[in-house]
């Protein structure tokens, strides 16, 4: 079909599509004649097949590749025909080995068929035979299995049952060696360890109710000692709060002090510093008073010899007369000028005098108020230097006291803490010894032979522990800094335990 529309395609494309396909087919049929080849046919079926049907068809694909397709190309409608009754001749060829080698497949298909039949036949009389040997060797065999295996099943099925229901307490004789036996055998292997298990399970359980109510009392004490521990760290806190306010406002007293005191000892420095200029002014003072004095002591000197020169000027005027009248009676004027400026130089010399000693005076008590105020200046900075070391240890103690209120902060959060985790313990502990009650109650389900339970760990009994009393902090007077309200610990709700608890243990009585 391809081949004739190859010869009667109108364009190239067609052309080369149908040529295409062709080459397609032609694959495809070099790979089938390959398998056929190496299927292993009949001599005779693999003679037609792959050597008279075969040959037609190489010719045929020859043909169509060599002739066709080139006379196609050319538009050779001569070559085209020619080569069209060469493929019908191979193609009919072709057709005549197929059709040979389906009359060959059928022939064998009959005969094989044939064979089949009579195989069957002998078949159904053998498996006749051999039903009515099994039938009697199955009524022989049933009779013996319903003897050795059907009781033993029987009564194991019976064993199995009454483990099932809980009752442990069956007594299994095993008297065979043969597979029922072995199963009874280990059906009493499975009894006895069921029984060791759950005796061991129930004594655990009872020991773990015990465990878990002991842990639930021992959750309880401490919970109320971890609360009371908090509210202490809670008014320590607000202590510590308290007395860090205080070493503040004593440090803050300690500094104004401190400065006060700087200031009085610059005041005191400066006083000294007057003290010692009033000091250096009494010396010029005193100085140019005995200057004045020694001044005065000449005016009286002077005074003195113009007093004698007056006299003797005196003296000879009355020598000379009613002449040196005139004379003598200037003299007798500055005669008593002279021993008035003689008088006036005296008393001057007497108050300057006075003067130089309270001047004197005033000197020595201005250089004492000098030591004196040195003394003070010194004083004062000492005590500058002590007030300094008080505020330098207020800080210090300042700084120390607020790493402690942290610290006891940190504490209060921790024990805070503390306090969550220990009813968190309560109620796990709670759900333990529920959990083992429940534990109990399903291992009772199970009926055990007293006899063949096995000996119950035996607890040793907790020792009685005084419990310290627990003696309430003092609660501060002062008003304290307002702090957050610590979480109350709410204790966990107390379970009843399985077995009376006489006492918890030493680890519960110290926090």
């Amino acid at each position: 079909l391809t081949t004739l529309q190859l010869a009667r395609a109108e364009n190239d494309a067609d052309a080369s599509k149908l040529v295409d396909h062709l080459k397609s087919l032609k694959s495809d049929f070099d790979t089938r004649s390959d398998y056929w080849t190496k299927a292993g046919l009949d001599p005779e079926l693999n003679d037609a097949l792959t050597k008279q049907a075969h040959e037609p068809a190489v010719e045929f694909y020859n043909v169509a590749f060599n002739e066709l397709i080139p006379a196609v190309q050319q538009k050779n409608q001569d070559g085209i025909n020619a080569a069209l009754n060469k493929l019908g001749d191979a193609y009919t060829k072709h057709r005549a080995a197929i059709d040979k080698v389906i009359d060959l497949i059928t022939k064998q298909s009959t005969a094989a068929e044939e064979q089949a039949k009579s195989k069957i036949s002998s078949a159904n009389t053998i498996l006749l035979v051999v039903f009515v040997f099994s039938l009697g060797v199955g009524i022989s065999a049933a009779f013996f299995i319903n003897r050795s295996i059907i009781g033993p099943m029987d009564e194991a099925l019976h064993i199995a049952r009454t483990v099932a229901s809980g009752d442990l307490t069956s007594h299994i004789e095993v008297e065979a060696d043969d597979e029922p036996g072995m199963l009874l055998q280990a059906l009493k292997d499975m009894n006895k360890n069921l029984v060791d298990i759950v005796g061991k399970v129930r004594s655990g359980s009872d020991l773990i109710a015990t465990a878990s109510a002991e842990i639930a009392h021992g959750n309880l004490d401490l919970s109320s000692r971890t609360e009371h521990q908090a509210s202490s760290l809670e008014e320590t806190a607000s202590s510590m709060e308290e007395l860090t306010s205080t070493v503040k406002q004593n440090a803050d007293n300690a500094s104004q002090a401190n400065q006060l005191a700087r200031s009085a000892s610059e005041v005191a420095v400066q006083g000294g510093q007057v003290v010692s200029q009033v000091v250096d002014t009494m010396g010029s003072i005193n100085e140019s008073s005995r200057k004045i004095v020694d001044i005065i002591s000449v005016i009286d000197g002077i005074a003195f010899q113009t007093n004698i020169l007056a006299l003797n000027a005196a003296v000879e005027a009355a020598r000379a007369g009613e002449q040196g009248r005139g004379f003598a009676v200037v003299a007798a004027e500055v005669r008593n000028l002279a021993q008035r400026s003689a008088a006036a130089a005296r008393e001057i010399k007497e108050l300057i005098g006075d003067s130089v000693e309270k001047v004197e005076a005033g000197s020595k008590l201005v250089d004492q108020a000098g030591s004196t105020m040195g003394e003070v200046v010194n004083s004062v900075k000492r005590v500058s230097d002590i007030i300094n070391e008080i505020a330098s240890a207020s800080r210090e103690q300042t700084a120390g006291i607020e790493q402690v209120n942290i610290a006891i902060t940190e504490m209060d959060n921790v024990t805070q803490q503390n306090a969550a985790l220990v009813e968190e313990a309560a109620a796990a502990a709670g759900s333990l010894q529920d959990q083992a009650s429940a534990l109990i109650q399903v291992v009772s389900l199970f009926k055990l032979d007293a006899s063949m339970m096995p000996a119950a760990p035996v607890k040793p009994a907790a020792k009685p522990v005084a419990k310290p009393a627990l003696v309430p902090p003092s609660k501060s007077t002062a008003v304290a800094t307002p702090r957050p309200a610590a979480r109350a610990v709410v204790p966990a709700k107390p379970r009843t335990p399985l077995s009376e608890v006489s006492s918890s243990g030493d680890e519960w009585e110290q926090f």
